[in-house]
């Protein structure tokens, strides 16, 4: 669905990107880990467009029979209506809205009513508590409820392919297991996830596969059962485990 090859991508003077190769299959859920400072959210930045690539190349195929789209330097408007949705790192809801506005700000690109509204009580079941409070000010929910409005908006869009952003920062433990389980049904629904994420166990054990980035670049890559047994891998993100 998704290849990215030899991607460099700077912000101001700062080389950030050099070099990465990465690639997410249709109905995938795929990790990105590694320190802060290693070219995780400026990967993501750059997939959806909110980011230009000095050099290298995103190649996105919407649909296993289709042919490849060439993201890098395509405006972040046209990647969402291609089915790429990004959930960013601190959550971004509009404080002042209720959660129904946010929700429906998340579907802004499509022309389908009876779609949206259909996806409209999808995320209220899939996240009932945002159901049960749609009228309120979303600055007002909690850091979870906020972290499960955000997801659920990125899913107004219809994405064939969900960005996430770091979801479970700043979330308790039981919270973060909620979420990780509702990502599961969405991927199981069928939408493919890129996710970077802080907690390394949860993200091993939620994707198929990852890829571990150090200051700008892949250092290592596979299926996540054989990452989690890789002994750099645990002494730097596992906590020794």
């Amino acid at each position: 669905m998704l290849r990215v090859s030899d991607l460099h991508v700077y912000r101001g003077r700062t080389y950030v990107l050099k070099g990465i190769d990465l690639e997410v299959g249709h109905g995938e859920i795929v990790a990105l880990i590694g320190a802060n400072g290693a070219g995780k959210t400026t990967t993501l930045r750059t997939v959806s467009g909110l980011l230009r690539p000095k050099s290298g190349s995103i190649a996105y195929r919407p649909r296993p029979e289709a042919e490849p789209l060439e993201l890098a330097g395509m405006p972040a408007e046209r990647i969402v209506r291609l089915g790429i949705s990004h959930c960013p790192e601190g959550r971004g809801i509009f404080a002042s809205l209720s959660v129904k506005e946010n929700l429906m700000l998340g579907a802004y690109t499509r022309e389908d009513p009876q779609g949206v509204e259909q996806d409209f009580q999808r995320v209220c079941h899939l996240f009932p508590i945002l159901g049960q409070r749609l009228e309120q000010r979303a600055g007002s929910l909690s850091g979870g409820e906020q972290e499960m409005l955000a997801v659920a908006r990125a899913l107004m869009s219809r994405p064939r392919l969900l960005i996430l952003d770091e979801p479970s920062l700043g979330l308790a433990p039981l919270l973060v297991e909620r979420l990780f389980e509702t990502l599961r049904d969405i991927n199981r629904e069928g939408v493919t996830i890129l996710l970077v994420e802080q907690n390394a166990v949860m993200a091993l054990e939620l994707a198929s596969r990852a890829y571990v980035m150090e200051t700008g670049r892949i250092s290592l890559a596979g299926p996540s059962r054989e990452l989690m047994e890789d002994e750099a891998v645990k002494q730097a993100y596992l906590g020794g485990l």
